[in-house]
């Protein structure tokens, strides 16, 4: 039994990323799939899809290369857990190195960067952080 289906996703992501894989596949949740929206707004990967695969659907994401196949995303990790959330209001949501990076929130208003949640004014729980 998956505790943390959002942990376990960016961990295939990180793992597919040391291999140089051209794309992953996780099992499809909605989070999931906001996740890789703000991934693919952002630039950090090409695109995504839903696959339809018995008995669970599958959330297949393209990643992304440099010209010279250097590694876009350069570190994944997961911040807020089942056992510690971490939330943040809108003045406490700040840069990942100095706005080289991001953070994914989980917002009222759907995933977002931290970048689109401190232009629109809201904060939310911190998922993870990608640079």
């Amino acid at each position: 039994m998956m505790t943390d289906p959002i942990a376990d996703m960016l961990t295939r992501i990180r793992n597919a990323l040391r291999i140089e894989r051209p794309f992953v596949e996780v099992p499809a949740s909605r989070m999931k799939q906001g996740i890789a929206e703000v991934l693919q707004r952002e630039g950090y990967i090409w695109d995504f899809e839903v696959v339809d695969q018995p008995p669970q659907n599958v959330l297949r994401l393209n990643l992304k290369y440099g010209p010279n196949g250097e590694q876009v995303i350069q570190s994944i990790q997961r911040v807020s857990k089942p056992g510690l959330r971490v939330y943040n209001r809108c003045r406490d949501v700040g840069d990942i190195l100095q706005g080289l990076g991001i953070s994914v929130l989980s917002t009222n208003q759907g995933m977002l960067s931290n970048r689109e949640a401190k232009s629109r004014g809201i904060g939310g729980e911190v998922l993870c952080e990608i640079y």
